[in-house]
């Protein structure tokens, strides 16, 4: 295949911050008033705060489980994955969980892109069916879904043109 990338992983690694199907990450996230991240929005469960953090829990776990030979699951579904107060708790958590989830994506694009990885591998603590091609497309799923919770939160909220 010489200097080419790989299509198939070119394309996964896209999935993953895509933004012709919907909204991405980084504009659902961009300009929530520290004000308003902790606010609930009628007829939602969570604030945008819980959501993005949400995500970022999700995310690391994911790649946690599709990476590492030693993952334990420390984290109890669903309770964990979900932060108890709406606000975040200083004034540099919400950039904070921005950055870590950021990071996480870009190592998960590096993993879809390697191509000394086997996609359709186990997960090195995982069953047979959870392999790392799973562990990326449940990444973005999960993302792509709560950052459409997110986009209709912050439009209840009158946060979104």
């Amino acid at each position: 295949m010489g200097d080419a990338p790989d299509p198939l992983r070119a394309q996964l690694a896209h999935l993953l911050d895509w933004e012709e199907a919907h909204v991405g990450f980084d504009q659902a996230v961009a300009d929530v008033p520290a004000d308003m991240r902790g606010a609930y929005a009628q007829g939602f469960a969570h604030s945008p705060w819980q959501l993005l953090e949400h995500m970022r829990l999700a995310q690391k776990d994911i790649l946690g489980f599709s990476v590492s030979p030693t993952y334990v699951h420390e984290l109890a579904w669903p309770n964990d994955y979900w932060p108890k107060h709406p606000a975040p708790p200083d004034a540099g958590a919400w950039d904070s969980s921005v950055a870590d989830f950021t990071a996480d994506r870009e190592k998960l694009k590096e993993l879809a892109g390697d191509e000394h990885i086997d996609l359709l591998a186990p997960v090195p603590t995982g069953e047979a069916h959870q392999t790392v091609l799973r562990g990326i497309l449940l990444a973005a799923a999960h993302t792509a879904y709560h950052l459409g919770q997110l986009v209709a939160v912050r439009r209840v909220l009158g946060l979104w043109a």
